[in-house]
């Protein structure tokens, strides 16, 4: 059976350096995403991860490096040129309009047309197969989106960035301030999303959901590669040691604790009793 990882990478990020000013924010990084895997992007708060989602997305330029799509470098001058490509950012504002139906909210800007007028049919039975697809929770697909709860948001957005068909789905903190339902709502869309043969970048600070769902993790850390690693092969201290950069920390300490404690809990040897005189 052939894994993703060994199919070639539908989308590549060689020697990436963006400066700002006298600022340094990445310097000669490199990702790989594969066809049918979650790749996901870790580090502490100004590790650089927007700022590769951002060049990725066509948001920032790189000013040093190359993007390679499909096997062919590619120069990205916009979030247009990145979508018309293949690449869909879910950010993590979700940038949803609340007055807005579903189905509005899904072809915002991208609305079929017939005859000149808005073709309302077609796009509601379209938005009923996509969400199908991804076995959505949504009611109705004429509700408006203010009455939705923080997981349906989330799907609708998630949903949206499939309207074009991409190669490539980069969600930024998909689980930040959901519930615990909500969030393994959002994580099933993930599932879904890799289901279909699409490469996904997960951005995310909770290392509980990037072990659930992620094949591969990078971790960046001062806008350099910090670390990679594959699922199988990785612990949350060792992910925890790799983003902060110091392999003693409180994650480890309390880890090695307990295995303290599971060694002074085992069953000793029966002591031998000797000859009774």
């Amino acid at each position: 059976m052939t894994t993703a990882t060994e199919t070639a990478p539908v989308l590549s990020m060689i020697g990436i350096g963006k400066r700002f000013g006298a600022v340094q924010a990445l310097k000669d990084v490199a990702i790989d995403v594969h066809p049918g895997e979650v790749v996901a992007l870790v580090g502490d708060n100004g590790a650089g991860k927007s700022t590769l989602v951002k060049i990725m997305a066509g948001v920032y330029g790189a000013d040093e490096g190359q993007m390679v799509f499909d096997g062919k470098p590619v120069t990205v001058n916009g979030p247009k040129e990145a979508k018309e490509l293949g690449i869909a950012t879910v950010f993590q504002d979700l940038a949803l309009c609340d007055n807005l139906d579903v189905v509005a909210n899904l072809y915002l800007g991208q609305e079929h047309t017939n005859g000149g007028t808005l073709d309302e049919v077609e796009m509601e039975k379209r938005s009923w197969k996509l969400l199908r697809q991804l076995s959505a929770k949504i009611p109705s697909v004429r509700i408006a989106i203010a009455s939705l709860s923080g997981g349906q948001r989330q799907t609708v957005a998630i949903a949206r960035s499939l309207v074009g068909d991409p190669k490539v789905v980069m969600l930024d903190e998909p689980t930040a301030a959901l519930g615990v339902e909500q969030t393994a709502e959002v994580l099933n869309l993930v599932e879904r999303l890799r289901s279909r043969g699409l490469g996904v970048v997960l951005i995310s600070h909770n290392m509980a959901d990037v072990q659930a769902v992620a094949d591969r993790i990078y971790v960046l850390r001062l806008g350099q590669n910090g670390a990679e690693f594959s699922i199988d092969d990785v612990t949350t201290e060792q992910l925890v040691a790799a983003i902060t950069g110091a392999s003693d920390n409180v994650v480890t300490q309390r880890a090695a604790r307990g295995q303290e404690s599971a060694a002074e809990d085992e069953p000793g040897e029966p002591a031998t009793e000797g000859p009774r005189s």
